[in-house]
């Protein structure tokens, strides 16, 4: 008789290779966990690498949290070719020359700091009537896009060499590098597109922190759980709560419980034997709980 599969809960921080899907990233680390559950925080384009992290059971629960969290990249943008992705996937739409200089690259990129606004691509996952837009795309069709709000809060040149042009960008949750590229190459008058872009950073977590899709492959089965941070990990950044057995059970059922605490918002909240039980707000004298685990699984 086989034994149950034990549940798989926590956050792996994937460095992501160029040439696969997030989603496909996402099914293999699925897989090699052999895991019921699984999500990750935001999506990578295939041509794209870097600092993926994916979410497994009641970690999932809180992947919000850093999907809409800063992320910070490394952009290598050509400068005086275009296409139709805005990246080396697409089909080259114009090749102009390039008399931009160094000066000028630094002249027009304090017109993208702050609050700006960008047009989503039409090959992007954005939906439109149920479908997503780069199906549309694909189709030949265009659709109209609002212009949507994001902000940059740094935009730092690394390298200049025209056309190859490296940009240290960080920008809020939902902000579009390949809108980013083509709009600074639109500025220069000769246009541009991404070659390359790596996720450095997503929250308050690092590239430097990530392991690849190898190194969970190279370790024994029973082994791969090893580089799980736990459910918790994601919203460290949360002040924490500990209750006592009597509160820690009345919210595990749902019920707001008094609070005397000087904190207020959102809260990590743990049993005194230091297990986390998910998250509650507190709010008037009040603990109400948001998002909590499930504490009656084996």
């Amino acid at each position: 008789m086989k034994s149950a599969r034990q549940p798989i809960d926590g956050v792996l921080l994937l460095n992501k290779p160029v040439g696969i899907t997030s989603n496909a990233a996402l099914q293999k680390a699925k897989w090699l966990l052999n895991a019921k559950k699984a999500g990750h925080t935001g999506t990578l384009d295939p041509f794209a690498d870097g600092l993926l992290p994916l979410c497994f059971g009641e970690a999932t629960k809180f992947s919000a949290y850093l999907l809409e969290a800063d992320k910070h990249y490394r952009a290598v943008m050509q400068l005086g070719v275009t296409t139709t992705t805005g990246d080396p996937e697409g089909e080259v739409l114009s090749t102009r020359e390039v008399d931009a200089s160094r000066d000028d690259i630094l002249a027009v990129l304090p017109r993208f700091m702050g609050e700006i606004e960008q047009i989503p691509p039409m090959h992007s996952a954005l939906k439109h009537q149920g479908r997503p837009l780069y199906e549309y795309a694909r189709a030949g069709i265009e659709i109209e896009r609002p212009a949507r709000k994001v902000t940059i809060r740094s935009l730092e040149l690394i390298e200049c060499a025209p056309p190859r042009v490296v940009l240290d960008v960080q920008s809020t949750a939902g902000t579009y590098i390949r809108t980013l590229a083509q709009d600074i190459g639109a500025a220069l008058g000769c246009g541009a597109h991404l070659t390359a872009l790596k996720r450095t950073a997503a929250g308050g977590f690092s590239l430097e922190l990530a392991h690849t899709l190898a190194e969970l492959e190279a370790l024994e089965p029973n082994d791969r759980q090893t580089l799980l941070q736990p459910a918790d990990y994601l919203v460290a950044h949360l002040p924490a709560l500990t209750l006592d057995e009597s509160d820690a059970a009345s919210l595990c059922q749902g019920r707001n419980i008094g609070y005397s605490g000087a904190d207020s918002g959102l809260m990590r909240v743990y049993t005194a034997t230091n297990r986390f039980l998910g998250l509650a707000d507190a709010d008037a004298g009040q603990l109400v709980p948001r998002r909590l685990i499930n504490t009656q699984q084996a």
